[in-house]
């Protein structure tokens, strides 16, 4: 099990930027693969952008490409998300997932571990 859980998420209008933490439990952090997913309402789960062990590797989404970035700090069992120039087809809750795999993952089947989820709306 690795635990997983999310801050940062909040209200920001629409321009704006937050911050997404994730926090890992557990001893083999850093030999995993991470992502983070966002959920619409009524829309399916999309993997929005994802990181692989070493943080050599990453993966975004067409539609944040330029505006988020991910990272991890193994040192720290810590993910991030920054994401800037928010808009309101960012609001989402957003979900950060483990792989048990050094490689990244692009569907949400291929991830092992989810955290709860944080809530981001952006008011246009």
């Amino acid at each position: 099990q690795v635990p997983l859980v999310e801050s940062g998420g909040g209200l920001v209008q629409a321009g704006g930027s937050l911050r997404l933490s994730c926090a890992a439990s557990g001893q083999t952090f850093s030999s995993h693969a991470m992502g983070w997913f966002r959920q619409a309402p009524g829309k399916e789960r999309e993997l929005v952008a994802a990181i692989n062990w070493s943080g050599t590797s990453t993966y975004y989404a067409d539609s944040v490409k330029g505006r988020f970035t991910i990272s991890r700090d193994n040192a720290k069992n810590m993910m991030y998300l920054q994401m800037n120039s928010l808009k309101s087809e960012d609001t989402a809750v957003y979900s950060c997932a483990c792989r048990r795999y050094l490689r990244i993952g692009y569907t949400p089947a291929e991830y092992d571990y989810w955290g709860q989820g944080t809530q981001v709306t952006v008011s246009s």
